[in-house]
């Protein structure tokens, strides 16, 4: 009977230590799923979403309230909650790596602000928009690595005539170590990264009243092809989420562009459109100029408009008085213009002769 129950108190003790010993693997098996197959695992990506975690200021009384929530495993978007929530999405990245300062393991991760309304000038249900970070590891041990982020990205007006989305380093906003701080435009929910740019765009966007995003969730998105936390939605064509997820926003030549610029530019992402956006932005106090200086306007709006359409510099909260001496130069040209073109239609008097 001793020895039976010797075997017995044996036995139930190294039931325990095996118990134990499943226990303490669980952290490492959960660590290396990868349930999106891009190549990170999920602990990693979560651990990255959070520690970039953008500061996101909206306005008060905006009247889709706060970023949205929406319904898991439903193939049609539909909003569950008003809460503040941000989704993620986390994948590494190759296309920029030429022009990185970095040569390590670099990754690329969005965050999606999802509202349930686009409530400005031609809105419409449903607005999907989005920031981006670049970041690079320290060593490829990512178990132990320290991750440090390398430029920003801020939507706004994406891919229409207004877009004035901007690029930047990270060291320019003081947000290499976490997130940056982003202000979002009432009604249309443009994103900038700094306050006095939300004036830049054609006109309607004015960020006044702002207020911080309370803390929320953060939601890993997955891939386009392999959704995580019941994501499904992203696929639906009443939003173009699916395309914003399946491209970069930091191609190898937007980089080696802005790395040409100061440290303290904050740099247009397409820098070509920014003339037209100046005429749509200044044409309620000056329609008659544009219509009748149409050919030496379009000249004068280049040159008043040069230092636009590339950056903008943000030194020493500079960017206000350089939006402002744009628009000055710009009005100023167009009214040279006007003058110019009126004066060549006047009858010129009898007794002057043409040269």
């Amino acid at each position: 009977m001793r020895a039976i129950r010797c075997s017995a108190s044996f036995l139930f003790v190294l039931a325990l230590l095996t118990a134990a010993l499943v226990t303490a693997q669980q952290p490492e098996q959960k660590a290396g799923l990868d349930s999106d197959q891009d190549g990170m695992s999920d602990t990693l990506e979560q651990a990255l979403l959070l520690q970039f975690a953008p500061r996101f200021m909206v306005a008060r009384h905006d009247c889709s309230q706060l970023p949205a929530e929406f319904v898991p495993n439903l193939e049609t978007p539909i909003v569950q909650v008003q809460d503040g929530t941000i989704y993620g999405q986390v994948f590494p990245e190759k296309s920029a790596s030429g022009n990185l300062p970095s040569a390590g393991i670099v990754a690329e991760i969005h965050y999606y602000h999802l509202w349930r309304i686009d409530c400005g000038p031609h809105g419409h249900p449903l607005d999907t928009e989005h920031v981006a970070v670049l970041v690079t590891a320290s060593d490829r041990d990512l178990a132990s690595a320290k991750w440090k982020a390398l430029y920003w990205y801020a939507s706004a007006h994406e891919s229409t005539v207004c877009d004035v989305s901007q690029i930047t380093r990270a060291s320019t906003l003081h947000a290499e170590q976490g997130g940056a701080t982003v202000f979002v435009s009432p009604g249309k929910h443009a994103s900038y990264l700094n306050e006095k740019l939300c004036r830049a765009g054609c006109g309607a966007d004015k960020c006044v009243d702002m207020a911080v995003v309370p803390t929320g969730k953060i939601i890993n998105l997955g891939e386009a092809a392999h959704p995580m936390n019941g994501s499904v939605f992203i696929a639906s064509s009443q939003w173009p989420l699916l395309g914003k997820m399946t491209q970069s926003n930091f191609p190898s030549a937007t980089i080696a562009r802005l790395n040409q610029m100061p440290d303290t530019d904050i740099a247009w992402f397409n820098p070509g459109r920014h003339p037209t956006q100046g005429i749509i932005a200044t044409s309620y106090t000056t329609e008659q100029a544009i219509a009748v200086g149409a050919g030496d306007t379009t000249s004068s709006l280049a040159k008043a408009g040069a230092s636009t359409g590339v950056a903008i510099s943000v030194a020493q909260g500079s960017t206000g008085n350089a939006l402002q001496k744009t628009y000055k130069n710009t009005k100023h040209a167009l009214c040279v213009s006007a003058k110019h073109v009126g004066k060549a239609l006047s009858p010129q008097p009898k007794s002057e002769k043409p040269e």
